[in-house]
């Protein structure tokens, strides 16, 4: 189960995966006892790190994948004009 377009996975409570490709999106489904909804980040061969700081609904995870993929153009862009410096956030 996951996203091809938005490269993500998702990992329901039970379930293993045998490999995930590195820079994957991955839910992790938590257990109702523990308020339930999904821990979202993002895996690499060495790490894990997580994307949001608290647990999400698969809804609020995909809508905010979306809002990332839609502005990932602007993000690490390098604008060198001297005369028109500016930085910009992610």
């Amino acid at each position: 189960m996951g996203g091809k377009d938005l490269g993500f996975d998702v990992v329901l409570r039970g379930q293993t995966r045998n490999h995930i490709i590195p820079g994957t999106y991955v839910f992790f489904q938590r257990l109702k006892e523990h308020g339930g909804g999904f821990w979202l980040g993002q895996a690499y061969d060495d790490w894990f790190g997580f994307t949001l700081e608290a647990p999400v609904s698969l809804r609020q995870g995909i809508e905010y994948l979306m809002s990332l993929r839609s502005i990932e153009p602007q993000l690490g862009g390098f604008h060198d004009d001297v005369d028109d410096f500016f930085l910009r956030s992610p």
